[in-house]
């Protein structure tokens, strides 16, 4: 007897009905589709519900795995509510799930229409559901982001977050937000905009402008945690200069989401907008900064923006995000003196850390030099491990066995199920005691099939990670022998990250003791997987 599952997911027209009280979607829809399914006296072993709201497929885990079942042949057809139920995504989306159907012979059933995808008909009107749905959707996006362009427009908070420095509120017998100042933290901003554009006071009375370095560490000192908790950064303090919020305005279109594909899939960014797509408009919150500061903070900014350009922005750090502190976990830098330009230290810029710097070239030796030692001793495991008086079975073995092992008894569950549509038929079974039979047993069969595949993955991740062991020797070795000729820091630096995942620097000065120049501590951890 053949199989059908049931997909359950929400429409965004089905969230407001909810809102409006009309009582949960997914549930009313269960019941409808299995009293189809007992009308048409089809045999439901599985229910899926796709509880997350994504455009595309690869944003519904859910529907990866169906479309995964279908095309193996598990399934003689699917129930939904509607067409449109399967696929909003672009017509690649819907090109996949269509095919994906059709090619493994496996219809769609709706309580207004049963869909074959191999019958010409049914497959025009199956596409041109999805076209449709594809339409309404695209619809109700654009009138969504109307709505918020146009809330914009009217002075109302758009985002879900509210800068630092105000909180989000509800605005009084209408829709939308607002904000208010949170004292506190306004005064933080107030001092961030003072110290950038005016300074701080000096015991003789004038005033020295502070970089957003300086200012970060300031508030560092003073003890005022950053709007995450931790530590300021001059990133944060950038953004939070340029921010029109802090003049009472709302800014809209700043980080438009993009569509990418990276590694075959379609993936969504936020990405910065050319400033002609950036809309600033009036708002109905009240000013923390005063707009002549706030001209003056954003002039600045752009100064320093400009006046860098002509910097040379090419890797001089071979060891640069390769080399991480001990104590704060930050990535340590390079810095060099107007007296050796082209040497330079390794240096820990985190504000407070006791961490003490070290010449870049000797941290650079010992790092060879324990990479030399490292590969000593791997080359020798490596060769005891593979030899025949010392051959075990690998972890791609082992996880192997087990794979057929859990393969055999899901061959084994499946046969039960199909004995127990011969005791339905033969009357040993009732209808009800068939569907508990059935659901015992699709839970099982789902076990066995998620371990199949859990196992399945695993034996790829530990075949992935025996050829790596066996790699990485002959790439150590090359390292070592070509580093200190190659022509570039950033050639040194790209081929570190191929090989080390990551090297921790420890050198902590000690009262009344005298570093040497090599008196620290390296741990390397190559780039190899674990188990």
């Amino acid at each position: 007897m053949d199989e059908y599952f049931i997909y359950l997911r929400k429409s965004r027209a089905d969230m407001e009905a909810e809102a409006h009280g009309e009582g949960e979607t997914l549930a009313r829809h269960e019941r409808a589709l299995l009293e189809l399914a007992k009308r048409l006296h089809l045999n439901v072993t599985q229910i899926y519900r796709e509880v997350v709201s994504g455009e595309t497929i690869a944003a519904r885990p859910v529907m990866q795995r169906i479309l995964s079942e279908v095309e193996q042949g598990v399934w003689a057809g699917g129930l939904v509510m509607e067409i449109e139920r399967l696929a909003r995504g672009d017509t690649i989306d819907q090109g996949i799930i269509a095919q994906t159907f059709k090619f493994s012979d496996t219809k769609i059933i709706t309580p207004m229409k049963i869909y074959d995808p191999n019958n010409e008909y049914d497959e025009e009107y199956f596409e041109f559901g999805l076209f449709m749905s594809r339409r309404e959707y695209k619809v109700i996006n654009r009138r969504l982001q109307r709505g918020k362009l146009a809330a914009a427009k009217e002075g109302k908070w758009v985002p879900c977050r509210a800068p630092y420095g105000y909180r989000r509120i509800k605005l009084k017998n209408e829709k939308g937000w607002s904000l208010e100042p949170v004292e506190e933290e306004a005064d933080v901003v107030r001092l961030i905009f003072q110290l950038y554009t005016r300074g701080a006071q000096a015991e003789d009375g004038s005033f020295q402008r502070m970089p957003l370095g300086a200012i970060a560490r300031h508030l560092d000192d003073l003890g005022i945690p950053s709007p995450q908790g931790g530590l300021w950064g001059r990133p944060a303090l950038a953004a939070m200069v340029q921010n029109p919020a802090y003049i009472g305005k709302v800014r809209w279109g700043q980080h438009p989401s993009k569509k990418k594909v990276v590694d075959g899939k379609v993936v969504r960014q936020r990405v910065q907008a050319d400033a002609d797509e950036v809309h600033v408009f009036e708002g109905r919150h009240p000013a923390i900064i005063e707009q002549e500061v706030f001209d003056i903070a954003n002039e600045m900014v752009k100064r320093r923006v400009n006046s860098s350009t002509h910097i040379d922005l090419s890797v001089k750090n071979p060891l640069t995000r390769v080399v991480f502190c001990a104590c704060c976990g930050h990535a340590m830098g390079r810095a060099t003196s107007a007296a050796r330009p082209d040497a330079g230290s390794l240096v820990c810029r985190t504000h407070g850390c006791p961490t003490v710097s070290t010449r870049l070239d000797i941290v650079e030796e010992r790092i060879l030099a324990g990479l030399a030692e490292w590969l000593s001793g791997y080359e020798l495991e490596w060769a005891e491990a593979n030899s025949p008086e010392h051959r075990v079975a690998s972890n791609a073995e082992v996880k192997q066995k087990a794979l057929q092992r859990a393969e055999g008894d899901l061959a084994r569950l499946q046969k039960q199920l199909e004995r127990t549509h011969d005791l339905l038929e033969q009357g040993v079974y009732d209808v009800d005691t068939f569907l508990d039979r059935s659901r015992s047993l699709a839970e099982k069969i789902n076990a066995a099939k998620e371990l199949a595949a859990s196992l399945r993955q695993e034996v790829v991740v530990e075949e992935e990670r025996e050829a790596n062991r066996k790699n990485i020797i002959p790439k150590v070795k090359n390292l070592i022998e070509v580093y200190h000729s190659l022509p570039s820091a950033e050639e040194k630096n790209e081929m570190l990250k191929d090989i080390v995942e990551k090297v921790v620097y420890k050198k902590i000065a000690v009262p009344g003791k005298r570093l040497k120049p090599d008196d620290f501590e390296i741990e390397i951890y190559p780039r190899i997987p674990r188990k």
